[in-house]
């Protein structure tokens, strides 16, 4: 039989461990996301600064409104996967907490409260989980519209040059 939580106080370290980590771990993934915004709103404000001069050619304008177009997406799908890593980091936190008050009531004598803490405790830890992994497919979406966005300007800068110095393009992911 395990030994209860007042005889060993490691146990609540122990169950409290792995959502500690994932808030760890999340908050930075919000912190990234966060950088990730605010250079999507930098490279938006360059590229209203580079039509607002009305002096480039009609293919280098088409250009510039198809990246502001790419760039929008990219900052609405920052802003989804931002939502998401909040809900994830809401529920870790949420998961330590109520493991915390799951290993209090652990004894015998509060089982139905115990039980119903390890219901909660797993379900908002799913949730947290799933949050994640959509967090991290929305970034990965946005991640391929910044590759997309370099390579047309690569492109570009090589017909530019005349070719010199060129180097093959990486095929598309996945």
């Amino acid at each position: 039989m395990a030994a209860p939580v007042a005889d060993n106080p490691f146990a609540v370290l122990t169950l409290v461990a792995a959502p500690a980590l994932l808030t760890n771990a999340t908050s930075l993934l919000a912190l990234s996301t966060i950088n990730r915004i605010l250079r999507t709103s930098d490279r938006m404000r360059a590229l209203a600064a580079q039509l607002e001069t009305g002096t480039a050619p009609a293919e280098k304008h088409r250009f510039l409104l198809a990246q502001v177009d790419r760039v929008e997406r990219q900052s609405l799908l920052l802003l989804q996967a931002l939502h998401a890593v909040y809900v994830a980091l809401g529920c870790f936190a949420g998961a330590s907490l109520v493991s915390i008050l799951g290993a209090c009531v652990a004894e015998a004598t509060y089982q139905p409260l115990f039980r119903i803490l390890v219901a909660l405790g797993f379900l908002v830890g799913i949730t947290g989980v799933g949050g994640l992994v959509w967090g991290s497919v929305k970034l990965f979406q946005a991640t391929q519209i910044s590759l997309q966005n370099i390579a047309e300007e690569a492109a570009i800068i090589r017909r530019r040059e005349g070719g010199r110095g060129a180097v093959a393009p990486l095929p598309p992911p996945g």
